[in-house]
């Protein structure tokens, strides 16, 4: 890893006094105890610290709003790439399967509600925010973003810092605009492994905001749900009571990959779901070309290609389907130079230009700027020792002046 921080100087990276900057402060006394009490426990990973709050990262409100700007013009771009990518058919050079195209085309005209997504940043503060990817049907560290970082903020500095962080009031405006569509007076059912804390925790979280703007809403483990009597046309719990309201924090992929993935043509019109099988196609890489080819040269975006670098030197390919920074490959002078592990990688791949992305004492912040309800609501940071950052990459809280 020699060759990164080389390139990152070689990047240019001016202005220092301009950029954003990452200051170390001393832990609150018992910030354990304090980020548990609100929800996240897991503050500690195998690697060390997740939420780290011995630094912040210090940004200008002009430095905000550019970010709130890229956030809200890249989803505005993202939607009619969604059309794009319907009309003509692309699915393939997406990686989605043949069975979930007619459900996506019935979604979308229907235009089935979206709640979150989450697009994830290179940015130094002083060059436009460059998108990496956009987490459009999974993503997590929403508890972070939304309630523990806002309540730090709250404790550890006065009245004149303030924080991009809308996310929770968004999340209470949302809900009801989303159940005005569906049946009054049903149960909104949420749904995740059992086996994975983080997951658990976000989908609480949710679930709790639901409840909190009127929604009826209960937990329920994916494993807990099961099919009806034949024609298996609906999903149930336990009791056997039907779903008709889901949110899942579960791959679409991996549901139609699933033993019970073939009943969900059957289910489909009985079922209301948040993420809408639509998001599949932002929630693929393959999305980063599409968005390329329909807008090339835009500030926000990287060059990027479904059929090679095209003579690029310093780039990335990433799996269509990858999550958590998972089969990365990351190139310089055309060679590899850096490579993480996983599973993905036979659906097919992307090519990205490699983004300039700053690094503070050896810490590579990748901003993520929540979309909720269509519209820009809030930034959390995950940090990594590389440039690519992974599930265990720590969160560190933000504010700005």
């Amino acid at each position: 890893m020699a060759a990164v921080p080389v390139l990152m100087a070689a990047a240019g990276w001016e202005d220092e006094e301009k950029k954003m900057k990452r200051i170390k402060i001393q832990p609150r006394e018992n910030w354990q105890t304090k980020v548990e009490a609100s929800g996240l426990l897991y503050h500690h990973n195998p690697d060390g610290t997740y939420w780290n709050e011995s630094a912040y990262y210090l940004f200008n409100s002009q430095q905000i709003d550019v970010l709130d700007d890229a956030a809200n013009d890249l989803h505005q771009l993202a939607m009619k790439a969604v059309q794009y990518v319907i009309d003509n058919n692309r699915f393939a050079q997406l990686g989605i399967p043949e069975e979930a195209i007619p459900l996506i085309r019935k979604s979308w005209m229907k235009k089935d509600p979206t709640l979150y997504g989450r697009f994830d940043f290179a940015y130094d503060g002083v060059n436009p925010p460059r998108m990496l990817e956009y987490n459009a049907d999974t993503p997590t560290a929403l508890l972070e973003a939304s309630v523990i970082q806002w309540f730090w903020l709250q404790e550890v500095f006065d009245t004149g810092s303030d924080q991009f962080n809308s996310i929770h009031e968004k999340l209470l405006e949302s809900w009801p605009k989303i159940f005005r569509r569906w049946e009054e007076g049903s149960k909104l059912y949420l749904t995740c492994v059992a086996d994975s804390m983080e997951d658990l925790v976000t989908t609480t979280y949710l679930m709790d905001t639901a409840i909190e703007a009127g929604i009826k809403a209960e937990l329920v483990f994916i494993g807990d749900i099961g099919l009806g009597i034949e024609p298996f046309t609906r999903f149930t719990t336990l009791d056997d009571l039907t779903i008709e309201n889901l949110y899942k924090l579960y791959p679409w992929e991996w549901l139609l990959a699933d033993k019970y993935g073939q009943y969900l043509i059957q289910t489909f019109d009985r079922m209301n779901w948040i993420e809408p099988i639509w998001k599949l196609i932002l929630s693929s890489k393959g999305i980063l070309p599409v968005l390329w080819e329909l807008n090339p040269g835009h500030p926000n975006l990287l060059e990027a290609y479904f059929d090679g670098p095209r003579g690029m030197k310093e780039f990335v390919r990433k799996p269509l389907l990858s999550r958590e920074g998972a089969n990365v490959t990351v190139y310089h002078e055309g060679k590899e130079g850096f490579h993480t592990s996983g599973t993905y990688g036979e659906e097919g791949y992307i090519y990205q230009a490699l983004a300039p992305v700053p690094c503070f004492d050896g810490n590579y912040p990748i901003p993520g700027c929540w979309v909720i309800g269509g519209a820009s609501a809030g930034m959390g940071i995950r940090e990594s020792q590389t440039i690519v950052t992974n599930n265990l990459s720590p969160f560190v809280p933000h504010r700005f002046e």
